[in-house]
């Protein structure tokens, strides 16, 4: 099957025994990744197929890791990854979505014939495609088994890019800038929030310069006037209007490793207190860019962010950021770091964030957020869009 591998088998071979040095420090066995993104980075597997159960395993002893899913994606793991045959394994169609059966009966059986069912074994417990029904069924395949939490082992393994991983990232900051772009260009009043988005889509897909682009985890978002307050709305039929707020979040993705960025538009003329939040969230994203440099704690970018804000008369609760790289649905955040107050992980270079930059006093909401990598120079933006309050005419 004709299908272009994004890495060369030494970087997940890299991977690999970063996972299980982690693994040894974690006092674990063996690890069930059932996190589509981690099961992605471990061994190159990619497929929409993680709405139903699907694992990799990753023991100790073993230098390969091991695929268990449906029997009708046995040959997309073929053609994805480099598991060699006896490590791709398709469990019994009719336990899928039955009502006393589980496909985790069979992974349970599989674990056990290789000598593995008394382990202690890290589970995913915070994963999204990982159900209360897919742990109870293991737990009752697997009663000598030692079971734990893995704490985000995998995820935690994917916080500093390699230099290949960032050829990606870069990518998907070239697309998430044209396609930004091409969005400005299309508001205009009178048009449909709906048709800003159809457009948005296919500039996403299109990509730049020969390199297309994966769907994005997270959908476009578009949020006008008061529902600017409300970051996480989606598109309606309702026309632009001719003067108003229009906040804008959307990525791009380049095999799966995503750029998001967000800007705020005013249709028409700008007041006062729009332009003057735009300015404060300018300056401290500026400030923040520039100090997101190796050695520095993350809380002291949050601190510096809300010290200018601050002066501005500005308050914002919650985080400020999280970090980013390769993600599927429903989310394009690591679930690692987050910019927030009293998160004290150290920054190295290669770690890449998105700096959601959104404050919304009572009335209205602004965002002007980057996404970058953590550089000697400080945070290497990923996209090119001007960093500005947009104004349409």
């Amino acid at each position: 099957m004709d299908y272009e591998k994004p890495f060369l088998p030494a970087e997940y071979r890299r991977r690999v025994h970063d996972v299980k040095t982690r693994m040894e420090e974690s006092g674990l066995d063996l690890l069930i990744c059932q996190d589509p993104a981690n099961m992605c980075w471990l061994t190159g597997y990619d497929a929409w197929s993680f709405y139903t159960p699907q694992v990799v395993l990753l023991h100790l002893k073993s230098d390969t890791p091991i695929w268990i899913g449906r029997l009708v994606d046995v040959n997309g793991a073929r053609a994805t990854t480099d598991l060699p045959a006896e490590n791709i394994i398709n469990f019994s169609d009719d336990r899928l979505h039955h009502v006393e059966l589980h496909p985790y009966d069979e992974v349970s059986e599989i674990i056990k014939s290789r000598g593995w069912g008394s382990d202690r074994i890290g589970v995913e417990l915070d994963a999204h495609f990982y159900t209360a029904r897919a742990h109870q069924h293991l737990l009752n395949g697997l009663p000598n088994a030692k079971f734990s939490d893995s704490r985000g082992l995998v995820n935690w393994a994917r916080l500093v890019k390699s230099d290949a991983e960032l050829v990606y990232m870069r990518e998907a900051g070239r697309i998430v800038s044209h396609t930004m772009r091409q969005a400005i260009d299309n508001l205009k009043p009178g048009v449909p929030e709906y048709e800003i988005v159809a457009q948005i889509y296919a500039a996403q897909t299109r990509g730049v310069d020969g390199k297309y682009g994966d769907y994005t985890s997270l959908c476009p978002l578009i949020q006008v006037d008061e529902k600017t307050n409300a970051p996480h709305l989606t598109w309606s039929d309702k026309p632009l209007p001719k003067s108003g707020l229009v906040l804008l979040e959307i990525g791009a993705a380049r095999r799966h490793y995503h750029a998001p960025l967000t800007r705020t538009v005013y249709m028409g003329k700008p007041p006062k207190e729009a332009q003057h939040l735009a300015n404060a969230i300018i300056e401290g994203g500026d400030a923040v860019l520039e100090m997101a440099k190796p050695g520095v704690v993350v809380d002291e970018l949050n601190t510096v962010w809300l010290g200018v804000l601050n002066r501005h008369g500005y308050v914002k609760k919650g985080r400020s950021g999280y970090s980013i790289g390769m993600n599927f649905p429903p989310d394009w955040g690591e679930r690692t770091v987050s910019i927030r107050s009293g998160e004290k992980t150290v920054l190295q270079a290669g770690m890449c964030f998105h700096f959601q930059s959104g404050v919304r006093p009572p009335a209205f909401g602004a965002a002007i957020s980057e996404s970058f990598v953590v550089t000697e120079k400080g945070g290497e933006r990923l996209a090119d869009v001007a960093r500005q309050l947009i104004v349409v005419d």
